[in-house]
């Protein structure tokens, strides 16, 4: 079977993209995105030989510097310098496997004829994927808008030789990895540096694999909150379709529908309970849960749109001959967005640390901190502190980066989205999210051997069985980092099947 994805005009969904990653897949550039590259880049060089006006970033200065006119000698030498000089991103290095999505969404982006690339530079880029050749790119620099500058300039460098470069699990200067295969340095024509740089890639890299673990993790919380509310001894009605249908927000129905489902045939719940009522925690996971997967599919819209569009400037457009300078690169759609996914996955953290802290306070015939002989044991006392540290941090992080905005290049670029802050923190929520999740399954578990002989359904049982492997349970007090991060490892080997 043909283990290759073709770039093509074919919406790229997040699901393809998924697909892709999953199995290694390589890239290639189909007949009709060589064809639309191709049509493009003669189209410019034609355009360059038949007029002398300036054109905004083709034959101009960049920003506040878009009057200054630079002569067609030096068409090359000011796409080059632009790559260079903007390459001046810092803080951490961003991971590779979101190095890996910008590369791929900045093929995408250049591959729809719009944008006046050479064909080599882009048939470089799919070099670098599918050879692994990931440049060393920084998650400090961009404000969002006139795209993500510092970072894609960063991921073009190595396309002159320049720069670094993860390549055989080591950090290496690009030339060597040209001189590896025996490749020249590009050199780039005009307009190609700001086709390179000018786009959302960073953003939209970040969304996508936020995207891809949310709605994992979405599940998740579904099914370690289930496990509590069985830990908790807690009741069934909430989750009744006929709550959920006067007040059918779709998010709402499918947690309360996978809920009753995980619980089909537990014997735990089906038990004559005591209580009339469960704390908010548990009674309104659909509510909570809910409000978090509508966000989330809102947050996939966009980014499914941005993902397939056109995000550098200006924009060529052969049919009616016209060169337009616009601001597709403007982050806002993404910066909100961002935004909202971070509040949303800080708030299924927000509502698991409060299970946990039901689950230890020693109600409903459970032990207090689930240990025996509390006293001289503490139990699972503290991980609930973590977890609580954890969600105020969230707290911080989800204050929104996209109401902020810094005029720069001389109030030329005076309105941008912070997007790029946006992105990196919503990446630190769902990482936080996952810790949170994690200490609540170490608890969850724990209570429900506290309601044995009773079971519960038989995929609870089956999935706590596999978790046993790794976890044991916590018989009297023992350092409990180390059985946080094998949960956290558990949860991040959970495959998600696709009737989930």
């Amino acid at each position: 079977m043909d283990n290759t994805h073709y770039i093509s005009t074919e919406v790229l969904s997040l699901e393809t993209l998924q697909e892709i990653i999953s199995h290694q897949k390589l890239l290639a550039l189909s007949e009709e995105a060589t064809v639309n590259i191709q049509k493009c880049r003669a189209y410019l060089d034609a355009k360059m030989v038949s007029q002398s006006k300036p054109i905004y970033g083709i034959n101009t200065g960049f920003g506040s510097l878009c009057n200054v006119k630079i002569a067609n000698d030096n068409l090359s030498k000011l796409q080059e310098n632009l790559v260079k000089s903007h390459a001046c991103g810092t803080g951490e290095e961003v991971p590779a496997e979101i190095v890996k999505l910008m590369l791929l969404l900045k093929i995408q982006s250049l591959s729809y004829g719009h944008s006046g690339i050479q064909l080599q530079t882009v048939e470089r880029l799919v070099d670098f994927y599918n050879h692994d050749i990931l440049p060393i790119v920084y998650n400090q620099g961009s404000l969002g808008a006139s795209g993500d500058l510092a970072p894609l300039a960063h991921l073009s460098l190595p396309l002159l030789g320049e720069g670094e470069v993860f390549f055989e699990n080591k950090k290496v200067h690009s030339s060597e990895v040209l001189i590896h295969f025996g490749w020249k340095p590009i050199v780039l024509q005009s307009k190609e540096g700001l086709a390179l740089l000018n786009g959302t890639q960073f953003m939209s890299a970040y969304g996508v694999h936020i995207l891809m673990k949310a709605v994992k993790f979405s599940y998740l919380a579904d099914l370690i909150g289930t496990i509590s509310l069985e830990g908790f001894d807690g009741r069934i009605e909430p989750f009744h379709e006929l709550i959920h249908a006067i007040r059918p927000h779709k998010g709402q129905i499918v947690t309360a529908q996978r809920v009753i489902q995980l619980l089909n045939g537990s014997e735990i719940i089906k038990q004559e309970k005591k209580h009339v009522q469960d704390p908010y925690s548990f009674r309104c996971i659909p509510q909570v849960h809910g409000a978090s997967k509508d966000a989330i599919d809102y947050v996939k819209n966009v980014f499914k749109t941005e993902i397939n569009s056109v995000t550098d400037n200006p924009n060529i457009f052969i049919d009616t001959d016209e060169i337009i300078s616009g601001g597709n690169f403007h982050g806002q759609p993404l910066a909100l967005a961002l935004d909202f996914i971070a509040i949303a996955l800080a708030e299924l953290g927000s509502i698991s640390e409060r299970r946990t802290f039901q689950l230890i306070s020693g109600l409903r015939n459970l032990p207090a901190f689930l240990v025996d002989n509390p006293g001289l044991n503490s139990g699972l006392m503290i991980p609930q502190y973590t977890a609580a540290s954890i969600v105020s941090q969230n707290k911080q992080l989800a204050t929104p980066a996209s109401v902020d905005s810094m005029v720069s290049s001389n109030g030329q670029e005076d309105h941008v989205s912070m997007g790029a802050n946006a992105a990196t923190k919503a990446l630190q929520v769902m990482e936080n999210v996952e810790r949170i999740l994690a200490i609540e399954l170490l608890n969850a578990s724990q209570a429900i051997e506290f309601r044995r002989p009773l079971k519960s359904s038989e995929w609870i049982e089956q999935f706590l069985k596999n978790y046993r492997q790794e976890v044991s349970f916590v018989q009297e007090d023992r350092i409990l980092h180390y059985d946080i991060e094998k949960t956290v490892q558990f949860l991040g080997k959970f495959q998600l099947e696709s009737n989930c």
